[in-house]
């Protein structure tokens, strides 16, 4: 049985964690996995966006503290391929939790359950959050004397009101999905997150290609910049999609009445 699954249907990617067993935390193997599905996202050009999910009743666990953490601070020695893969390569957790690595691609979590430590940590590299109505978030590493250091110390504090993030960050304690929803952490909370992801990402992958992954960029880029500067380079990027031919059948479609179809060009 796949730790992760990999589909993609049409134009959108859909990752689904498959450690229901143990919450689907993160071990050596579900690392490698995902960091390699977030790189194949960002290299299939007929990728246009991507949804993450999880099987059973938690979302992600995150870092399997039997497994993955000893591997890192040399309690045990790596024991198989899947260790010995995630040792060669000291980005490998960074990148399966959006840490270092851009998709270049929006990415909508479908959160089936709760959304603890490096699992909420995942949640704040994406764009798009649904959850159902059961789930807890939070980070808990302080508990165990360990350091949130998949982003959240950086992050959190942008995307949730500072001082709720900080009792977060130093208490270890978690919030509920209405709770995160109230906070501007979440987009929808339903019974039947999937669902309301994939018809999310329908629609995106409905409009300009080219148009969707600049947006997101300048989005990304400009937060926290001054106004001028943060102007200054949403021009930037803004400037070279009217010359896409995309940019020209947009307007093309809408005058006559039908559907565009989009290449990405």
């Amino acid at each position: 049985m796949a730790l992760l699954n990999y589909e993609v249907t049409g134009h959108i990617a859909l990752i689904t964690l498959n450690r229901p067993e143990a919450r689907n935390a993160l071990n050596p193997e579900v690392a490698v996995r995902l960091a390699r599905a977030w790189a194949a996202v960002r290299d299939d050009d007929n990728v246009r966006v991507a949804v993450l999910t999880g099987t059973g009743s938690a979302f992600c666990a995150g870092a399997d503290l039997g497994q993955l953490i000893p591997l890192i601070s040399g309690a045990r020695q790596p024991a198989d391929e899947w260790d010995e893969q995630y040792m060669r390569d000291p980005m490998i957790t960074r990148h399966a939790l959006l840490r270092d690595f851009d998709t270049e691609k929006p990415v909508i979590a479908a959160i089936n359950g709760h959304a603890i430590a490096g699992g909420m940590e995942i949640l704040q590299g994406t764009d798009i959050r649904v959850s159902v109505p059961a789930a807890k978030f939070g980070v808990q590493e302080v508990k165990w004397a360990i350091f949130p250091a998949g982003g959240s110390s950086v992050r959190l504090p942008v995307q949730l009101p500072f001082a709720k993030a900080m009792e977060l960050l130093l208490t270890g304690d978690l919030i509920t999905a209405q709770e995160a929803l109230q906070y501007g952490f979440l987009n929808h909370v339903t019974d039947n997150p999937l669902a309301k992801a994939l018809e999310i990402a329908n629609k995106i992958a409905a409009n300009g290609p080219l148009a969707v992954k600049a947006i997101r960029r300048s989005a990304r880029a400009c937060l926290g910049l001054p106004e001028r500067a943060a102007l200054d380079l949403e021009h930037q990027i803004a400037m070279p999609v009217f010359q896409t031919e995309d940019a020209r059948e947009g307007p093309r479609a809408f005058m006559e009445k039908r559907a565009p179809i989009y290449h990405g060009r």
